[in-house]
């Protein structure tokens, strides 16, 4: 197998007559703060057949692009009629309550529920997803791997980008235009200073649930 053939796992269910084929992944499970956003993604048969566009053939893991490459690949594909896309997400509250790990996959299956076309396969980012509702094919590093779950990787990325903006907005004095809610120092000093807000994860060090809280 070529290892730049990115879509060798779609081609090959294709040919076995499996379709459509959803690629999945998911953006922010280390942070700090926000939430964890997933993306499900369903290519054109006739990209998949026939080779990508050339304005997408760069699309990799969103983690090896620049953000003006993510921004530009999420509206190449945000824009395009024929692919599917959905995105789900899980708030901070959900993470504290169900861990990250069963957070993220909440949301994997939430963003497949929400594709207006049915996937037969799913090519999944990493391990396996016990709970995945459809049939999977896990791949590790399958964003740099799959076209389709680079494709998710960007759109979820990027929707979590904007929308930590937005949060910026409601509280300024963290930062999160700049770091997206990971762990700088900047963000940690913030947290020191301020405390946590609603959009912390009170289940990650180095939270505490001794620390106090600007927003009881």
């Amino acid at each position: 197998m070529d290892k730049l053939d990115r879509f060798y796992y779609e081609r090959d269910l294709l040919e076995r007559g499996v379709e459509p084929v959803a690629g999945v992944d998911e953006a922010g499970r280390g942070p700090l703060a926000g939430p964890v956003m997933a993306a499900a993604v369903i290519l054109p048969r006739h990209w998949i057949a026939g080779g990508m566009p050339e304005a997408l053939a760069g699309l990799n893991d969103s983690k090896q692009l620049s953000e003006a490459s993510r921004n530009q690949y999420f509206e190449l594909l945000t824009g395009e009629a024929g692919v599917c896309q959905a995105v789900a997400e899980e708030s901070s509250e959900a993470i504290d309550r169900w861990n990250i790990l069963q957070a993220t996959h909440r949301a994997m299956n939430r963003a497949l529920q929400a594709l207006s076309t049915r996937p037969a396969h799913v090519l999944v980012d990493g391990l396996r997803v016990k709970t995945l509702c459809l049939p999977q094919t896990p791949l590790v590093k399958g964003d740099s791997r799959s076209y389709s779950i680079a494709a998710a990787s960007v759109i979820a990325k990027v929707t979590r980008d904007r929308l930590m903006l937005h949060y910026d907005k409601l509280y300024p004095q963290y930062g999160f235009a700049e770091h997206k809610g990971y762990a700088t120092p900047q963000h940690l000093e913030a947290l020191s200073r301020w405390g946590p807000c609603p959009l912390h994860r009170r289940s990650f060090a180095p939270l505490k649930p001794s620390q106090p809280d600007m927003f009881p």
